[in-house]
């Protein structure tokens, strides 16, 4: 390799994946991760067809299934007074070669955690990292003052990276003006295998099973006026969701009731990073290109920038590959995360004739033009970074 070895800050799904990924192509890796053990607990993700190719490029698709990954059928949009169906996606139609998986994130993180060690790389807990340092021999200032040093070194830190601000000017994110409750409930509902994206005024449920169907992932959205920290651990009183989506009704309303223990966060709006690398030290995923939740692409970006960094790295001078790498994965980035914050928008809309209009214009269509709608996607999830060009 052009490239022998590498340093990467993160042990969550971009950083483990690109460790994995470089690891598998020959490189010496070693991981770094601030928290005193690899997991995440109590959430879940939707792998859709272009995250999937890398998963199946990586030899874990059937290993995820084996943990109990749900194959998601359809994407249902629902009015959230009784749930009455608005209009249905089928994601069986013209499917693209890969399937759309309903994943629990902490099974997602122990299969690319397994990964990562089959293929030697080293793993240190605990360790906490201040800056890096590009040069012709990149370096990483530890907290304790120490150094490290290594020929790449990729940040995978996520939103909060250090890194990406110093490549950049200041991060000129701001509050959405939405927050999102998340929780896990056990699935009491026979909830189909489908993500159900429940529509209110200025707000929105979404809802899918997970692990074999016994239970279901909740991700409500509320819009507010009032500003909210960014960052999905802090735990709030299931009462305050409860008291936002109280005009819901139907299965919507079940699940919110059921819900014991939820976390809130603000959902903030950030640029794509203009420079995503700089002397041999490189940013991947959220710490490039944080995304709203709206279109379920934040997992999935995070593995298509994986693949692409290691094989722009295969064979190629760094500073060229990674010059590569930003103009394959910026445009498609950018695209993802404006077709994202569009979403919130069509879910959000009050009563009214917008509404009504809308919602009936969506009824038709998904009667009369099913393919139609769901083929709007195809430059989304039949992208496969893993095909040879």
């Amino acid at each position: 390799m052009a490239t022998s070895n590498a340093i990467v800050i993160g042990g969550g799904i971009g950083g483990l994946a690109t460790a994995a990924s470089l690891s598998q192509r020959g490189m010496a890796v070693t991981l770094l991760e601030e928290a005193a053990a690899i997991g995440e607990v109590g959430a879940g993700l939707q792998v859709s067809p272009n995250g999937m190719a890398v998963l199946r490029a990586m030899g874990l698709d059937t290993k995820l299934a084996a943990k109990g990954a749900v194959r998601a059928q359809a994407v249902v949009l629902r009015d959230y007074r009784v749930g009455k169906q608005v209009a249905r996606l089928d994601l069986l139609r013209g499917e693209a070669n890969y399937p759309y998986m309903f994943v629990h994130r902490a099974d997602l993180i122990d299969l690319l955690y397994g990964a990562a060690k089959r293929n030697n790389v080293s793993i240190e807990l605990g360790v906490s990292v201040g800056s890096a340092i590009p040069g012709k021999l990149p370096q990483l200032r530890l907290r304790d003052g120490s150094l490290r040093r290594g020929e790449l070194i990729v940040d995978a830190s996520g939103i909060h990276s250090e890194t990406r601000a110093s490549f950049n000017s200041a991060d000129a994110s701001r509050f959405s003006g939405q927050v999102a409750w998340r929780a896990v409930v056990p699935n009491r509902f026979n909830h189909p295998d489908e993500v159900h994206v429940t529509m209110g005024p200025g707000r929105h449920l979404v809802s899918y099973p997970l692990r074999g169907g016994t239970l279901v992932n909740l991700v409500a959205v509320e819009e507010r006026p009032t500003w909210a920290p960014e960052g999905w651990s802090i735990a709030d009183d299931p009462a305050f969701l409860r008291r936002a989506f109280s005009g819901f009704g139907g299965r919507a309303a079940e699940m919110i009731a059921a819900v014991e223990t939820c976390t809130l966060w603000g959902l903030h709006l950030h640029p794509v990073a203009r420079v995503w690398h700089k002397n041999g030290v490189a940013l991947v995923g959220d710490a490039a290109h944080p995304t709203l939740p709206f279109l379920a692409q934040g997992a999935n970006m995070a593995l298509e920038d994986a693949w692409t960094l290691a094989d722009c790295v295969l064979n190629q001078p760094l500073d060229a590959a990674l010059q590569r790498y930003q103009d394959i994965r910026k445009p498609r980035t950018t695209r993802v995360i404006k077709a994202a914050e569009g979403n919130a928008a069509r879910y959000h809309l009050h009563h009214g004739v917008k509404r009504l209009a809308a919602h009936t214009g969506l009824l038709i269509a998904s009667k009369v033009a099913p393919g139609a709608m769901i083929g709007a996607f195809n430059w989304l999830y039949h992208h496969d970074v893993t095909a040879k060009k």
